[in-house]
């Protein structure tokens, strides 16, 4: 399977996001996501961190991207 890298993945703070945790996300410490949607900001991605370290870096891609990721979830990868 062939992947095209549209968009390179960076650090993003994480300051003024409005995040949300992951429906994937299970309460108990375990696989704990949550994303913000910055598409219409400066920074035109969307940041991804793990909720345990919510003062950490997260990392931003773009929308392209985070789909393909979503998708892959969804389908077990």
């Amino acid at each position: 399977m062939t992947h095209t890298r549209t968009h390179m993945a960076r650090e993003f703070t994480g300051a003024g996001a409005r995040w949300f945790k992951s429906s994937y996300s299970d309460g108990a410490g375990n696989n704990c996501v949550e994303v913000a949607d910055l598409t219409d900001t400066a920074y035109v991605g969307i940041a991804i961190r793990d909720s345990k370290v919510s003062q950490g870096a997260a990392l931003l891609v773009g929308r392209a991207s985070f789909a393909a990721f979503v998708q892959g979830v969804r389908q077990g990868r």
